[in-house]
């Protein structure tokens, strides 16, 4: 299977947010933006809420707990762009493909993630400093 077999339709799903306060933070996106919210979820140690702004999806994140990933990236880095999530025909696929390219991946398998989709990240140190979600 070639890059662009596994790729083929590759888009952004969204861009993924840590936030310290959510309420505020869904405050913004939805009456200064006029973003369309989502309900909340809870997913990883997170809470989530999506947020939509024409065809692009922002995912706001925050967690009560400091030892979950988001509780753990907020506390190292601040409030920021968390991660950037693609939307992959085969998540499988993509990960064999990442494997056998020599590309660290932080899921070796695909994970329940939010909205009830398939998920897996793929490390910063393998995409320029950027943590990379696939999901399908």
């Amino acid at each position: 299977m070639t890059p662009t077999d596994v790729l083929t339709g590759a888009r952004i799903a969204h861009v993924g947010v840590a936030v310290r306060d959510l309420d505020e933070a869904v405050r913004f996106y939805r009456d200064i933006l006029g973003a369309r919210v989502h309900p909340p979820e809870a997913a990883d140690g997170a809470r989530i809420v999506c947020v939509s702004l024409g065809e692009s999806d922002v995912e706001l994140l925050t967690s009560d707990d400091a030892e979950s990933p988001i509780g753990r990236f907020l506390a190292k880095r601040g409030p920021g762009i968390h991660h950037v999530c693609f939307r992959v025909g085969d998540l499988d696929a993509a990960l064999e493909h990442c494997r056998a390219a020599g590309y660290q991946l932080l899921d070796q398998h695909p994970r329940p993630g939010a909205d009830g989709h398939r998920v897996a990240f793929v490390h910063p140190k393998a995409t320029a400093g950027i943590l990379l979600e696939l999901t399908d």
